[in-house]
């Protein structure tokens, strides 16, 4: 294989959970990028979140960052920006605020939620960040610029079922899709990451082929399938290893590193 370019996810992938990246993977990111290959990260993770992730790699790489919305570099060089309708965005809250689901909105790169309960201080915690509590009235102030809304559940079986009604009361105004058991996401119609993907490629003038993506949920197989070479990770929900040509080890057993001294270098 002759890889150009490598895509991964952070979450299950690059990143174990509750742990900083791995002195592996740093180091198959800094041989890779040696060797020429432009490494990009790609996470449902606001770009503040993913900052120091990225930071921690030693190399300034783009980041594609909510689900492929905002691609920036760590330095702060914009590629790409693309934002919900502020009247869709009030559509949702709306919705969510009758059924008391706990919702979060990015603008801005900041994050709101209407009020700081348990779902928001474990997402804080996980993320490394503080958001702000402004309520419902001031989430619905906060209707521009948004890249995306959040929707936080109890588990897997109660995500499917708002993932299911967001649709249903959306329709084709916003793109729904699962990005863990408990993430339900609302984005910007026709924005993956696979459509970053394809933009920063040929931004780069990488041809899809010399593409290799790594990922391990939902949310990654548009990336995975846009790639001209894919690897699920040995932790990856049963659809994305169904759509993978590659597999590597989970993501706490070094299978990121795995992949990049495997199959890039």
């Amino acid at each position: 294989m002759n890889i150009k370019m490598l895509v991964t996810d952070i979450d299950g992938t690059l990143l174990p959970a509750g742990m900083e990246v791995p002195r592996r993977n740093v180091e198959a990111v800094q041989r890779a990028a040696r060797a020429g290959v432009t490494v990009t990260v790609a996470t449902g993770r606001m770009y503040r979140a993913a900052l120091p992730v990225a930071r921690a790699l030693g190399v300034d790489v783009p980041i594609i960052t909510y689900n492929g919305a905002v691609i920036k570099s760590v330095s702060g060089k914009v590629y790409d920006e693309n934002f919900l309708s502020p009247a869709v965005v009030r559509e949702a809250l709306a919705f969510c605020r009758a059924r008391g689901w706990h919702v979060q909105l990015y603008a801005d790169d900041v994050l709101y939620f209407a009020e700081r309960n348990a779902y928001a201080a474990a997402y804080e915690a996980d993320q490394a960040l503080r958001g702000e509590a402004v309520g419902w009235d001031g989430l619905a102030a906060r209707a521009e610029h948004v890249a995306k809304l959040l929707v936080i559940s109890d588990d897997a079986a109660q995500t499917a079922e708002r993932v299911a009604a967001l649709r249903a009361a959306l329709g084709e105004r916003a793109q729904v899709v699962r990005s863990n058991p408990e993430y339900t996401e609302i984005a910007v119609p026709g924005v993956t990451k696979a459509s970053a993907l394809r933009k920063l490629a040929a931004m780069l003038a990488v041809p899809l082929d010399a593409v290799m993506a790594i990922g391990d949920s939902d949310n990654d197989l548009p990336m995975l399938q846009a790639a001209g070479h894919s690897v699920a990770m040995g932790n990856a929900q049963p659809a994305v290893k169904a759509v993978c040509e590659l597999s590597v080890g989970d993501c706490e057993a070094g299978g990121f590193a795995e992949a990049v001294e495997r199959y890039v270098l």
